[in-house]
C-alpha cells in the first residue's frame, strides 16, 4: 500500500449554502449523466475497435477527452494550457493535487493513465479506469521487468503513458521529491534509446476567499465530501497545466537522475516551489 501524504494542518470544511446544494444537484446529475453516458459510448465502440485495431485505440480517447473537457465546462472551472504537446513516443510525468488532476490531464491530451494496483479494485473510479485503459502497477523494484514489458506493449501501440512520480496526492502547494521506480522501465532496451519524458506542471487557482488548498485532496479527507465542495463551489477557480519541453531518457545515466530532472522542471512553474540547485537538465534535441 501506497503511503499517503499527511498535513498536520487540513483545511476547515466549506459549508454548502442551499444554493450551493442546488449547484450540486444539476452540476452532479449533468457531470454523471454526461460521464456515464459516454461510458457506455465508449464501450460500445470498444467492441469494434479491439478486434481490429487490438491495443491500439484509434476513436475512444476521443471520448474520454470530450468528457475531461465537458467537466471543467460544467464546474465553472477556468482550464487554461501552455506550451506544446510531446509527438515523441514515451511517457508524461506531472505533479499530483487531486481527483481533477483525471481530468485536467485528459482534457487536452490523449493519455493512459499508470495507477497503483489498488485503484483497480476502487467501487466505480476502478471500473472506469479499466475502461479508459489504465495501466495497474505495483512500485516494487522486483515487479519491474514485468511492468517494463508492460510499458513496451503500451508504447509499441502508440499509448501516451501518464504517471505521477511523488506517488501520492498533496494539497497543491507543493513537489513532494520524484521517485525514481516507474522511471528504471524505460533505461531498458529497446526503451532507452526510444523513449522521451515530457514533464508537466499542474497549478490549481483557488476561489476568491478560499484556502489556497481548496482543489487539493490528499491524507485522510474524504473523496465524498470534497466531491460536494467543489460541485457547490461559486465562484470557481482555475487550472493551469504547462507541457514542458520532453526530455530525451538516453540523455541521463540512470532513472534517479531522470527523476531528478523532471522534478526541477516540473518545479520551475509551481509558484513557491522554487527550483532546486545544481540539478543539470539535458536540453532535449527535437521538440513537442
Amino acid at each position: 500500500m501506497t503511503p499517503t501524504w499527511q498535513s498536520a494542518d487540513v483545511p476547515a470544511p466549506v459549508p454548502i449554502t442551499p444554493a450551493g446544494w442546488v449547484r450540486v444537484v444539476f452540476r452532479g446529475l449533468t457531470l454523471g449523466s454526461i460521464t456515464f453516458g459516454c461510458l457506455g459510448i465508449l464501450l460500445l465502440v470498444r467492441l469494434v475497435e479491439r478486434p481490429f485495431f487490438g491495443q491500439r485505440r484509434p476513436w475512444t480517447p476521443f471520448i474520454t477527452q470530450f468528457v475531461c473537457r465537458m467537466a471543467f465546462v460544467i464546474l465553472g472551472i477556468r482550464y487554461r494550457t501552455h506550451g506544446h504537446l510531446m509527438r515523441q513516443p514515451g511517457a508524461v510525468v506531472a505533479n499530483h493535487s487531486s481527483w481533477l488532476d483525471i481530468f485536467t490531464l485528459n482534457a487536452r491530451k490523449r493519455i493512459y493513465f499508470v495507477s497503483k494496483s489498488e485503484v483497480a479494485d476502487w467501487p466505480g473510479i476502478g471500473w472506469l479506469a479499466r475502461a479508459t485503459g489504465t495501466v495497474f502497477i505495483t512500485r516494487q523494484m522486483r515487479d519491474a521487468r514485468a511492468q517494463q514489458a508492460v510499458f513496451e506493449d503500451r508504447l509499441h501501440a502508440g499509448h501516451k503513458l501518464l504517471f505521477f512520480p511523488e506517488g501520492t496526492s498533496t494539497d497543491g502547494l507543493r513537489v513532494l521529491p520524484f521517485k525514481s521506480t516507474l522511471f528504471a522501465a524505460f533505461f531498458t532496451e529497446p526503451l532507452r534509446h526510444g523513449s522521451w519524458i515530457q514533464p508537466v506542471t499542474v497549478v490549481y487557482s483557488c476561489p476568491k476567499r478560499q484556502d489556497p488548498r481548496f482543489y487539493g485532496w490528499w491524507g485522510d479527507m474524504e473523496f465524498g465530501a470534497h466531491l460536494l465542495t467543489v460541485l457547490a463551489q461559486h465562484p470557481q477557480g482555475a487550472v493551469d497545466v504547462t507541457y514542458h519541453a520532453p526530455l530525451r531518457v538516453a540523455d541521463f545515466p540512470d532513472r534517479k537522475a531522470l527523476a531528478t530532472a523532471c522534478e526541477a522542471v516540473v518545479r520551475s512553474t509551481l509558484p513557491g516551489t522554487g527550483k532546486p540547485a545544481a540539478v543539470n537538465v539535458p536540453q532535449a534535441a527535437g521538440g513537442a
